[in-house]
């Protein structure tokens, strides 16, 4: 039988009414949860639109990911209208393009929807809910097609309902007015019958870590990110971040850290070292101040914080300001380190109590603590170093410092490393000073290994120095060559050589070297009193006194006992 139009119509309009009619009585308020969201470019020109719900009442959302990428910042429009910013990105997934963020809410708390525990079966009765500025209970309705595991315990839904037009990222909700997905643009044929969601838990799972500031997802959207959820991850994640963020950057990051972990004296102390760090004038010192007495009235380990405070005013005055901060000395370093002490005797309170005490000038009680450091587990190439040197400035017996440098040096892994090779140089030249000259060379090629031979002239002369008191002419002679190789215009190195030559009775080869270094400056003295001592080997002695005079003449300080032992 046909039926008439005007019939067919009422039909419809029937159905329709009854659809709405079965709808969840919770759908009208459920829909107060759900905004429009506007993204802007970097020239805060509009960059995408689209749909977010609200999932905590303090103002956390989710939405798609691809809505947010490349913005610079996002508004929330409710459904009265009210314009929200988006404050805070607190993690995204651009591979199941889900974003999580926090909106600056206008009042105490807004209306949110309840994350499903349990996630809904094939079979069961599902709802779409649309962003809508009408109080009404419209919505479309549909059933759980299947459902595929994400990540083990997260699903991503088929669902067999028509995802109409713009209200991708809307939520879906059980029969029970749970979100338990979020709608998901559709590349499918049949987009009028099946649409797919992504399980909300998954989108509420995704999260800043510790490690996240190299995220790609998260780099992709220019909004702020919020900081880890804990305070060990926080502290970690400012500790990663602060050699790649600008300076200001990072104080933002700080003031964040403070402003969420309001307790923790970590967050105070790394303001404290960064404002200290970009510190022009006292009142910016005031504010470093400010943020050391709030550590302490906050800590929970007093000891850890004395320890700071001692190591931040130390690390100031090793910068030598013209005018230190009002009560800022050395000494009041000391009394901070010494307060930790009195807490709790660890040996990394006492390496920074020796090391004031070094700075202070005092070496013997540096050395008596160093001492004690060095009897600890503690003890570290670094602290035997600190100790040997000590006793060096102490003038004790050199063979003091140099047996607490062979500690520092037992301490290194071999084969050597770049991280050994101030050690081994400090080593080579306190046996230098104590005549251990072939000890020396040892620790001086040591140290070329370490480096992989990245030396420059300098360390080719001190090493010549050695091995020509080692009496390790070769050596001596191959070195020099390589330093004049690395700086030709340097006469000291050319006279070093013919000296070398000299000495193994190679008097006409120390005759070019000098010719050569007279061609660079033919006033040079010292070229013609070594010439006049090699010419004197070569029983030349005539031509040495003219040599010698030449030297006298150019102003040579040390040359009028050789004309009174050869020339007169």
């Amino acid at each position: 039988m046909k039926v008439k139009p005007i019939l067919f119509l009422v039909c419809c309009l029937g159905c329709a009414q009854s659809l709405w009619a079965q709808a969840p009585k919770w759908v009208e308020k459920a829909k107060e949860a759900v905004f429009s969201i506007i993204t802007y470019d970097a020239d805060d020109k509009m960059l995408n639109t689209g749909n977010g719900f609200f999932v905590t009442e303090d103002g956390i959302a989710l939405s798609d990911y691809t809505l947010f990428r490349g913005a610079q910042r996002a508004v929330a429009v409710n459904g009265k209208g009210e314009q929200m910013p988006v404050k805070l990105i607190m993690g995204a997934d651009d591979m199941y393009d889900v974003i999580k963020f926090r909106v600056e809410i206008p009042g105490k708390k807004v209306p949110a929807l309840t994350v499903a525990e349990v996630t809904p079966q094939p079979g069961a009765d599902v709802y779409l809910l649309p962003y809508s500025t009408r109080k009404d209970r419209s919505c479309t309705s549909g059933k759980v097609k299947g459902a595929d595991p994400v990540e083990g315990s997260y699903q991503y839904y088929t669902l067999s309902m028509h995802l109409p037009d713009k209200m991708v990222s809307c939520p879906l909700m059980t029969a029970d007015g749970e979100v338990f997905g979020l709608a998901q643009k559709s590349s499918g044929q049949d987009t009028a019958t099946v649409c797919y969601a992504v399980d909300a838990r998954y989108a509420m799972s995704r999260q800043i870590v510790a490690f996240s500031y190299g995220d790609l997802a998260l780099k992709g959207v220019g909004i702020k990110k919020a900081l880890p959820d804990t305070e060990e991850q926080a502290l970690v994640f400012l500790l990663v971040v602060s050699s790649q963020v600008s300076a200001d950057e990072y104080m933002s990051l700080l003031n964040d850290f403070i402003a969420q972990y309001p307790e923790s004296p970590d967050g105070y102390l790394r303001r404290a070292t960064q404002q200290l760090a970009l510190a022009q004038d006292e009142a910016s010192m005031e504010k470093v101040e400010a943020d050391l007495n709030k550590a302490l009235k906050v800590a929970r380990q007093e000891d850890d914080v004395y320890y700071n405070r001692a190591r931040t005013i130390y690390n100031y005055l090793l910068t030598n300001p013209a005018s230190p901060y009002k009560g800022w000395t050395y000494d009041t370093a000391l009394q901070e380190v010494r307060s930790a002490i009195a807490i709790n005797n660890l040996p990394l309170y006492m390496q920074l109590e020796a090391d004031i005490l070094f700075a202070k000038q005092d070496y013997a009680g540096a050395s008596a603590v160093y001492e004690k450091v060095n009897a600890t587990n503690f003890a570290s190439a670094a602290t035997f170093y600190s100790a040997a040197k000590t006793k060096q400035l102490m003038q004790a017996p050199m063979d003091e410092a140099i047996a607490l440098m062979d500690s520092c040096v037992a301490r290194l892994s071999t084969p050597y490393t770049a991280e050994a090779a101030p050690y081994l140089l400090e080593r080579a030249q306190m046996r230098m000073e104590a005549g251990k000259a072939r000890e020396a060379v040892q620790d001086y090629t040591a140290y070329y290994d370490a480096v992989n031979g990245e030396v420059n002239d300098v360390f080719y002369y001190w090493r010549e120095q050695a091995a020509l008191k080692a009496r390790q002419y070769q050596m001596a002679l191959d070195d020099l060559a390589k330093a004049i190789e690395l700086a030709p215009k340097d006469l000291t190195y050319r006279a070093e050589l013919a000296v070398v030559n000299i000495r193994v009775n190679r008097c006409e080869e120390a005759l070019k070297v000098l010719a050569a270094a007279l061609e660079i400056d033919p006033n040079y003295a010292e070229a013609y009193r070594l010439m006049g001592l090699a010419q004197i080997q070569l029983k030349r002695p005539k031509d040495a006194c003219a040599s010698f005079a030449k030297a006298k003449e150019l102003g040579h300080p040390q040359v009028d006992d050789l004309i009174e032992k050869y020339c007169n």
